[in-house]
């Protein structure tokens, strides 16, 4: 698992990307696991709530959950100093063992909440190496010019598991019940394993010293904290992920505890959510011909943002389903932006460093988020608690304005 792949030398010995089959393998395992993490989104909010009933439940399993993003660092380093097909392939056949582990104890009806929390924590940890070893995979199996339209495909695509999934998943979910739908996130976490072990990944041959595993941590800091663009676009986007995450902690329980919409519902307003994600990851790359990139990440932050305060008051199914769609349009612009910042920006043996401080960095208070989330929830009312999320999102979108970003191109 230790041993370096050798890198190509040459970036132009990669294909141009309408021939580069390599990553749109990649990009479809991708697909895949995305398409299972949507539905699981949906099943584990109703299975706290069938357990328990109660929000701080799910505060706390949506803490566990990113409570391992506090090990960022670490991922980091696994990343950029061992091979990260191997990692990725872990990651996917762990989840899958997992998650399939939880659905059929839920159907068996054995499932007790120390054991979904405790598979809450371990998804986690395997969400977070896997991830950063994505980010970090992707430059290798690109053209340079080729990095931002794959990185907008990419969030295509997962926006496309986010049109289809969630309607799925509740239509599964309404014929059976959640741990049938967890089966198929299982599922789904194999076929992307499959997929995966079917390519090469390939890394840049790592520097041979004797640097521990501090001075790695540091490095990854010091870059992250001089390159200006992806420092500030990190603290911007840790007070917007606070407050998102008070919205999406809570937003099925809120659908369907205070709003009363059915899981069917629920699953087609996460759906058509999906049809705005589409389109807004192919809007920003007509966007980034005529935009800077800190004009398109202040808009769309600020229309997230706004999008949130307004679901807070909607009590409509129609007004719900379009407020979602605008967060998601949102979203999906900025994601790209800031990814291929990143990318451009740093060297690839700091990747997956770079990647992991930035997650660190805006991850760190998520836990305390989630769990927060739970406990103004059970005290105030979900309602008041999407909309303390909405106003925070608002306001930390004037971060994306900082002066750096204007030379970024």
């Amino acid at each position: 698992m230790g041993m370096p792949v050798i890198e190509l030398e040459k970036n132009d010995e990669i294909p141009k990307l309408s021939r580069n089959y390599t990553v749109f393998r990649f990009i479809g395992g991708n697909l895949i696991s995305f398409f299972g993490d949507q539905i699981y989104l949906i099943a584990i909010p109703l299975i706290v709530l069938a357990i328990t009933g109660s929000p701080l439940s799910m505060g706390i399993a949506a803490a566990l959950e990113r409570l391992p993003v506090l090990l960022q660092p670490i991922t980091g380093i696994l990343s950029d100093r061992f091979n990260r097909k191997n990692l990725l392939l872990l990651c996917d056949f762990g989840r899958s063992l997992i998650v399939g582990l939880i659905g059929g104890l839920f159907i068996m009806e054995q499932l007790e909440m120390w054991q979904l929390y405790s598979g809450a924590l371990l998804i986690g940890l395997l969400s977070q190496i896997y991830n950063t070893s994505q980010f970090a995979s992707v430059p290798s199996l690109v053209r340079r010019k080729d990095l931002h339209v794959v990185n907008s495909i990419n969030t295509g695509i997962f926006n496309t598991a986010v049109l289809i999934a969630p309607g799925l998943g509740g239509i599964i979910i309404s014929l059976y019940n959640p741990g049938y739908a967890l089966l198929v996130n299982s599922l789904s976490f194999l076929i992307s394993f499959l997929a995966i072990l079917s390519i090469t990944i390939t890394i840049s041959p790592l520097k041979k010293d004797k640097r521990n595993v501090v001075g790695d941590i540091k490095e990854g800091f010091q870059f992250v904290i001089n390159t200006k663009p992806i420092l500030f676009t990190n603290l911007a986007m840790l007070a917007s992920a606070f407050g998102t995450t008070l919205f999406l902690t809570m937003m099925v329980f809120h659908l369907k505890d205070t709003i009363q919409l059915t899981t069917n519902q629920i699953g087609w307003l996460l759906s058509i959510g999906g049809i705005g994600a589409i389109c807004g990851a192919l809007v920003t790359n007509f966007l980034r011909k005529r935009f800077s990139y800190q004009r398109i990440l202040f808009l769309a932050s600020f229309a997230g943002g706004t999008s949130i305060v307004l679901f807070s008051f909607a009590n409509t199914y129609e007004a719900l389903v379009l407020l979602n769609a605008m967060g998601t349009v949102a979203a999906a612009m900025m994601n790209p932006c800031i990814v291929t910042i990143r990318q451009t920006l740093t060297p690839d043996y700091l990747l997956g460093r770079v990647q992991a401080t930035s997650r660190f960095m805006t991850g760190i208070l998520l836990p305390f988020a989630a769990f927060l989330a739970g406990i103004t929830a059970g005290v105030f009312g979900t309602n008041t608690t999407i909309l303390i999320g909405g106003v925070i999102a608002c306001i930390a979108s004037f971060g994306y304005l900082h002066i750096s970003l204007t030379r970024v191109e």
